[in-house]
């Protein structure tokens, strides 16, 4: 296990460096200029445009200027923005309400829709099961957008049951933000759940383990449900780096200062700099998420072995 796990972290090398490649060549090779962006729609005054195309290396060819951003990288120096605040502090400020937001998201769509999807497939076919094919339909239907301002006038201003502005004092705030966010890959879990939990009940061991005289709880959770987690497990650890990066219109809705809506004013304002160092923060969380994903395999399938 321990071989596997270092030559995973040697193979997530490549992988994030071609990722970052990738993603400095499309930011800073985009049409337009990045300081007169700055400015607005006023001019930007030429000595001091001098000054800051000089201090960002932005007179000097692609790949010099991707040389200075990896080696800062290498040492933990995410470089600065316009201004000259670092990338790490920026990211200090905003990753952890993001996280917490898709912590929340990620709890609400693991544990209610595993279990909405192991009550579908235990009673196909009847009432249960249609509401729960009807109500994530609906949800992968219903933008986010509109979701979110539904639920923050019924829940929210009418009902009075949860906050609907956004403090950073109080992490219950985030509770309707992470019910929206997790919407679409709730619909999906359920669903996953449901097709999985199925193809595993008509399966010779789950009906060998009911002949045997085991109870049905434990036939359910010992044998079927643990067996069908290895797809819901790969769709999760996939969609955790997706919550994170996807959090924008959410963040926007609910006015939250995440990391979403940070990337979205860094791409308008063109700081290619702190595009980078978020995206290239958020590959790691992929690289981390797959990691951890192929190593559940083992726990949940025992047959799983990694040289």
């Amino acid at each position: 296990m321990g071989r596997y796990v270092i030559r995973r972290l040697l193979q997530a090398i490549p992988v994030l460096l071609g990722a970052t490649i990738l993603l400095y060549c499309l930011v800073f090779l985009l049409p337009g200029d990045p300081i007169q962006a700055l400015a607005g729609e006023k001019r930007a005054d030429p000595a001091i445009a001098a000054i800051l195309r000089e201090q960002y290396h932005l007179n000097d060819p692609l790949y010099v200027r991707y040389w200075y951003y990896i080696s800062g990288v290498l040492t933990g120096d995410f470089g600065s923005d316009f201004t000259g605040r670092p990338v790490s502090e920026i990211m200090g400020e905003t990753f952890p309400v993001t996280l917490n937001l898709a912590g929340i998201a990620f709890a609400v769509e693991a544990v209610v829709g595993v279990v909405a999807g192991v009550f579908a497939a235990l009673g196909r076919g009847k009432f249960l099961d249609n509401v729960v094919l009807l109500s994530t339909l609906l949800l992968v239907s219903v933008p986010a957008f509109v979701l979110g301002n539904v639920l923050q006038l019924v829940l929210g201003v009418k009902w009075a049951l949860v906050p609907v502005s956004y403090d950073s004092e109080d992490i219950t705030t985030l509770i309707l933000p992470g019910i929206v966010l997790a919407s679409a890959s709730l619909a999906y879990i359920t669903r996953l759940t449901r097709t999985s939990m199925m193809e595993t009940m008509r399966a010779d061991y789950v009906r060998t383990a009911t002949a045997k005289g085991l109870s049905r709880s434990r036939v359910i959770v010992r044998h079927a449900l643990r067996n069908a987690m290895i797809p819901i497990v790969t769709f999760l650890g996939v969609d955790l780096g997706a919550l994170m990066g996807g959090a924008i219109i959410t963040e926007r809705l609910f006015n939250i200062p995440g990391i979403g809506g940070t990337l979205y004013q860094a791409v308008y304002l063109r700081q290619g700099t702190v595009v980078v160092g978020i995206v290239t923060t958020l590959v790691l969380v992929y690289i981390a998420a797959n990691l951890l994903v192929d190593l559940l395999y083992a726990v949940l399938d025992p047959r799983i072995r990694y040289a």
